[in-house]
């Protein structure tokens, strides 16, 4: 998977407004800053801190723990788990932009002695074999499209009995072609298998104690909540960032909501430990 092809999914451009948002807020974003000030604007995925916070309960992750995360982002969960519970984070991302922004930001927090940054494809091998007692990701896995490989990797990762939480796409349905291609172009989603079928690709991977939570409904109810809150709101987005950023993000979270309200988009959390 190349960085560049990623882009076609609009969340992942526009990195300024992370900053903008700060001074808009009264924060200087290029001073020192607190993970509370960031969580607002430096989480891609759905429910913000509330996901973390469980993960970091199902995991018991604590200041012991050695955690890494594919596809990292601008580094929002890392540095989140990292601050709330002490633990070392490996953050890992494909694309160097949010990779650069991540460790910046990290810095800034004074949390790069438990974050540690890295750009790189999960499936090249950027982690260490046997080192660490979780992995954990958040919408992001399905932009990969060989998931045999991407869970025998991660697994390769793991110490024994490692345990991996993940909240990802998935399908629920037949996609029409249009559908499709949006899930495709817009969305980047290159492997939407359905829950069974997800949950049988980590058996292949050899985990086990495997457990699959549809949250299909959930978040289609927040994907629809979020386009319509932006659209209430996009003055201002658009006096704030641009003409351009407010469009394309628009965009990006309507293509969302009708792949969602369609019944055929779905969402699962994925939690599962090695022998």
């Amino acid at each position: 998977m190349a960085a560049s092809d990623i882009k076609s999914m609009r969340l992942y451009a526009h990195l300024e407004r992370i900053a903008r948002e700060l001074a808009a807020a009264g924060i200087d974003p290029d001073g020192a800053l607190t993970v509370d000030q960031l969580s607002p604007f430096d989480n891609l995925h759905y429910h913000g801190t509330d996901a973390m916070d469980r993960a970091i309960q199902e995991l018991g992750i604590d200041a012991g723990s050695n955690i890494a995360e594919v596809g990292s982002g601008v580094g929002g969960p890392a540095r989140y788990i990292a601050e709330r519970t002490g633990c070392r984070v490996t953050a890992l991302e494909l694309q160097p932009d949010l990779d650069a922004v991540a460790q910046k930001l990290t810095r800034q927090c004074g949390l790069a002695d438990r974050v540690t940054h890295r750009c790189g494809d999960v499936l090249d091998g950027p982690l260490e074999a046997g080192a660490f007692d979780a992995v954990v990701s958040w919408l992001a896995l399905y932009h990969i499209a060989d998931h045999a490989a991407l869970f025998a990797r991660i697994a390769e990762a793991l110490k024994p009995s490692g345990h991996l939480y993940v909240e990802d796409i998935s399908s629920r349905g037949d996609f029409t072609a249009e559908e499709a291609a949006l899930l495709r172009d817009k969305l980047y989603g290159q492997s939407t298998p359905r829950l069974e079928v997800y949950g049988e690709q980590l058996a292949d991977a050899g985990f086990t104690d495997i457990r699959l939570d549809d949250l299909s409904d959930d978040w289609a109810q927040f994907t629809h909540q979020r386009v319509l809150a932006y659209r209430a709101n996009r003055d201002r987005h658009a006096a704030l960032h641009g003409e351009e950023t407010a469009s394309d993000i628009e965009a990006f979270y309507d293509t969302v909501d009708r792949l969602f309200q369609s019944g055929k988009l779905g969402g699962l959390r994925a939690v599962a430990r090695l022998p």
